[in-house]
């Protein structure tokens, strides 16, 4: 079933901050600011697999590790994030982490992906260079 992006773009953040999409990820997602901490930068990446942004994904993957390109399963419903742990990640560190778990459905069966993720931040932006899955 594919998504609603309309509905998406125009709601609730699906990073559940409690802001609008367009206040809160969507300004990421545009370039219109980056985000300024190493968490905002995880909230803002899976905000960008409910909406289907690859680019973003790619745009903010450090260029030791991005692949070369990405296809998002437009049939998987990304439900929730859940952070669960950082470590630095400020706007003042070069580097941190955030493990996270985001739950999801994918033909009709819940599924669960935890993640240790690693993040550095070059000049003024973060980039996601990898993660463990837990």
């Amino acid at each position: 079933m594919t998504p609603d992006l309309t509905r998406l773009r125009s709601g609730a953040c699906p990073c559940l901050s409690g802001d609008q999409y367009n206040d809160c990820c969507g300004r990421f997602h545009r370039g219109e600011s980056d985000a300024p901490t190493a968490v905002q930068l995880m909230r803002s990446r899976y905000s960008a697999f409910v909406v289907l942004d690859p680019e973003y994904l790619l745009r903010t993957w450090h260029a030791s590790t991005r692949p070369d390109s990405m296809d998002l399963d437009p049939d998987i419903q990304w439900r929730r994030l859940d952070i669960l742990d950082t470590s630095s990640g400020g706007p003042l560190d070069s580097k941190g982490t955030v493990e996270f778990a985001a739950h999801y459905r994918h033909d009709g069966e819940r599924g669960l992906q935890r993640e240790l993720s690693r993040f550095v931040r070059e000049g003024k932006r973060w980039f996601y260079v990898d993660g463990d899955v837990r």
